[in-house]
């Protein structure tokens, strides 16, 4: 490793320890602000006020707030988020252990599908510039980006459930199978290859493609007019033009030489989508009733529980931290120029 790429690696290291630090320091004031009370969210409105006081000193809510900043602080460090206000003794880390995964599953698939339809769509348009096509593609990625995801689940569904059962309407595996499966790590599809149990892996396939297909389709038209532009303009540059007159065949030049050199933006994209897709998929997940984390942060949010909400936000900028660190590396691999 070249002492550039080590020096750029660490500088990005470090730069995502303060993001995440002044993400988690808003949502930590901002959830203190807000109107509402978790205490009479989980005793009840009629709660006297010893037995509410008597819960928030065991809870630490009577604390002064630095004081429960900075053991917020060191939770996060140690990757002990406490237990949720209004879910008993139950630790929040096994609340998100069983909910994130789910939202993995659904979230990697959906920025697959996302790709590969809008890049080598965008780049086939770039392609067919000023052609029927070119203009079909664009017609079709505004109407893809204009939908709703709940109505575009909702039509899915509607299609292929109902009308015509071909996928199972909502959930992470079938009923039946759920009684004897057994999942260690809450991966559906990864537990189910492990354990060679076939059944299992095709009902958790079964029930990721329509919500995967409708997410991905719901964002890939972005993606299909960002690399046409970057494509137009890279065809018209003078390698490319260059190649032409050797000879080298139209493919190769627009799949292989131009479209890596717009990896740039789309790599960006790609990394801001995939964190999109982590902390957002909630409406994908409650049309299609999968037990993720977004719809755990709404339900949290209702109750005003800071503790549970605060940590889920804690994890999403560590994930968002994460990705963004894996995209920096990208570039530094694709364009050496970054580097210096």
């Amino acid at each position: 490793m070249s002492n550039s790429l080590r020096r750029y690696l660490i500088t990005r290291v470090l730069m995502t320890i303060p993001m995440v630090l002044i993400l988690v320091t808003v949502i930590f004031f901002i959830m203190r602000v807000l109107p509402g009370d978790p205490i009479r969210s989980q005793l009840g409105p009629r709660v006297s006020e010893e037995q509410a006081d008597a819960l928030r000193e065991r809870l630490g809510l009577n604390r002064p707030l630095i004081v429960q900043y900075f053991d917020f602080i060191g939770d996060m460090v140690t990757f002990n988020f406490g237990t949720a206000l209004t879910q008993g003794e139950r630790p929040i880390k096994d609340e998100l252990g069983e909910r994130l995964p789910a939202t993995i599953e659904l979230t990697i698939p959906a920025i697959t599908i996302t790709a590969i339809i809008g890049i080598f769509s965008g780049a086939y348009a770039a392609k067919n510039r000023k052609k029927p096509i070119d203009y079909i593609i664009r017609l079709l990625s505004i109407i893809l980006s204009s939908i709703p995801i709940f109505f575009m689940g909702l039509l899915f569904q509607i299609a292929f459930s109902v009308r015509i059962p071909i996928f199972p309407l909502s959930g992470r595996m079938d009923t039946l199978l759920m009684t004897t499966f057994e999942s260690p790590t809450n991966f559906y599809v990864l537990d189910a290859i492990l354990t060679q149990n076939w059944p299992a892996l095709g009902s958790a396939l079964g029930h990721l493609i329509m919500p995967s297909v409708t997410l991905g389709l719901a964002l890939s038209g972005v993606f299909v007019r960002l690399t046409r532009v970057n494509m137009i303009e890279m065809l018209q540059a003078d390698f490319i033009t260059a190649g032409r007159a050797r000879g080298i065949a139209e493919n190769r030049l627009v799949y292989k030489h131009a479209l890596r050199n717009t990896f740039i933006p789309i790599l960006t994209m790609l990394g801001l989508q995939f964190a999109i897709l982590l902390a957002g998929a909630v409406l994908t997940e409650t049309t299609f009733s999968l037990p993720g984390v977004g719809r755990y942060l709404v339900e949290r949010i209702q109750l005003r529980d800071y503790t549970a909400v605060q940590s889920t936000i804690a994890v999403f900028a560590m994930f968002v931290a994460g990705i963004s660190l894996i995209m920096d590396i990208l570039y530094a691999f694709v364009d050496p120029r970054i580097r210096y």
